[in-house]
């Protein structure tokens, strides 16, 4: 683009726009900073008065070095960096970055029933708990004001339990190589029961504001139009794709954690716009807690972790006075009977496990779409590398195409219905 150059601060803009109002087309900067970006992003415009003509993303604002820190920790201390990058989905990026591990190990057929089970009650749970941060705020952007007290209230709850299960309301680190940290307490599942009699009206009373609300038809409906073409072409998974129709769900389609053995529907619609992708989220929050209902009943007694002394950390923790730490039973064989585990304990702790020499790859469906991990080792204790495949990151490919052609304020909801998570972008 040729022609002066205006730069925007403050209150001026009203001059600049009386000063290029002969000029046909002006580039605008929406972000890194506004509040409609969802997170950290650049959104770079530019604009034939009010309609786009290109749009372009600038990220890396966000950036953590996250992949690059995995090669200077453990296997095991690998899951509290990976929690943290797309910080909606904590658990799912704990699970596959599990699953690849395990993959190199050798031991995914070895992994007890019971941690498989945890770990998808937690996900399906974690599910739930991103679409709503996903409809609540893309709702708050277009001006529902309470669909997103209503979502966030909802979140809470779903919080509050992975507080009770992991002790943490978010970054849990809670499933590790081989299993899980440790078991539930004994109120989780009294806890869980009772959220699932609790959500499902406070997810109707926010679907019920939206659904048939004509502001909200009007400023979803048609747009943000992405068709299965363009999506097999960008490579774009998850609810973005089933808008246009394909029942593409890794859960079904290449199940893992045990999925093949839990009853539920891949949702699809077929408007490949905005409203076909809010209606996908929230058929699929009722599909989550439908195979939560299902973990729950699959629980049986069991460990968490794999029985292979130089592979599992402890799993039978305690709370004490100096917060959570290992069983007395635990601490008394170590420290009182036997010099060979003390040595062992000290040196999984401390080195950690050596991973067999390869590479190896795992998939699933996060709320976003298909999250992958590639993971290589070199023999040793510590990662030689690890890549992420994150859906935001791909399918934030697809907001020109969604965008050009059409109205600014449009950009806002066509961003919302992609619901990017910037931590898992810039990783």
């Amino acid at each position: 683009m040729t022609g002066p150059t205006y730069t925007a601060v403050g209150e001026d803009w009203k001059d600049i726009a009386d000063e290029a109002a002969g000029h046909e087309r002006i580039v605008v900067n929406m972000g890194p900073q506004h509040p409609s970006t969802h997170g950290v992003m650049r959104l770079i415009l530019e604009l034939d008065g009010e309609s786009v003509t290109e749009a372009r993303c600038g990220i890396g604002f966000l950036h953590t070095g996250i992949e690059k820190n995995l090669e200077f920790r453990t296997w095991t201390q690998g899951t509290t960096f990976v929690t943290r990058m797309d910080y909606l989905a904590p658990l799912f990026n704990e699970t596959a970055y599990c699953l690849a591990v395990e993959k190199l190990l050798g031991i995914t057929e070895q992994i007890p029933e019971r941690a498989s089970v945890i770990r998808v009650l937690l996900m399906e749970l974690n599910r739930v708990s991103s679409h709503l941060v996903c409809l609540a705020t893309g709702g708050m952007e277009l001006g529902a004001v309470s669909p997103m007290l209503f979502g966030f209230e909802a979140r809470e709850m779903i919080l509050d339990v992975f507080e009770t299960v992991t002790g943490l309301r978010m970054n849990h680190a809670y499933i590790r190589p081989g299993g899980v940290a440790t078991d539930l307490p004994d109120d989780a599942v009294p806890k869980i029961r009772a959220l699932l009699k609790n959500l499902p009206p406070r997810l109707r009373q926010m679907s019920d504001l939206l659904t048939d609300n004509p502001i909200w038809l009007a400023r979803t409906s048609g747009i943000g139009y992405l068709d299965l073409t363009g999506a097999m072409a960008l490579g774009v998974t998850g609810p973005v794709l089933r808008s246009t129709g394909l029942p593409h769900d890794l859960r079904k389609s290449e199940p893992y954690c045990g999925y093949q053995d839990y009853e539920f529907d891949v949702q699809t619609e077929t408007g490949c716009d905005c409203y076909s992708r809010y209606l996908i989220r929230v058929h699929e929050m009722d599909q989550s807690l439908r195979i939560v209902e299902q973990c729950l009943d699959r629980l049986r007694p069991g460990p968490v972790v794999v029985e292979n002394g130089k592979l599992g950390w402890p799993a039978d923790l305690v709370v004490g006075p100096d917060g959570l730490g290992n069983s007395r039973a635990h601490i008394a064989e170590i420290m009182g009977t036997s010099m060979e585990s003390l040595i062992h304990h000290f040196k999984l702790v401390t080195e950690g496990f050596p991973v067999p020499p390869g590479q190896a790859t795992a998939s699933i469906e996060s709320p976003r779409g298909e999250l992958a991990v590639h993971a290589v080792s070199d023999g040793g204790t510590r990662p030689y590398r690890v890549h992420f495949r994150d859906p935001s990151f791909t399918n934030l490919q697809a907001v020109a195409a969604m965008c050009e052609g059409g109205m600014v304020s449009d950009v806002i909801a066509a961003v919302a219905s992609i619901d990017p998570v910037m931590g898992g972008v810039d990783r």
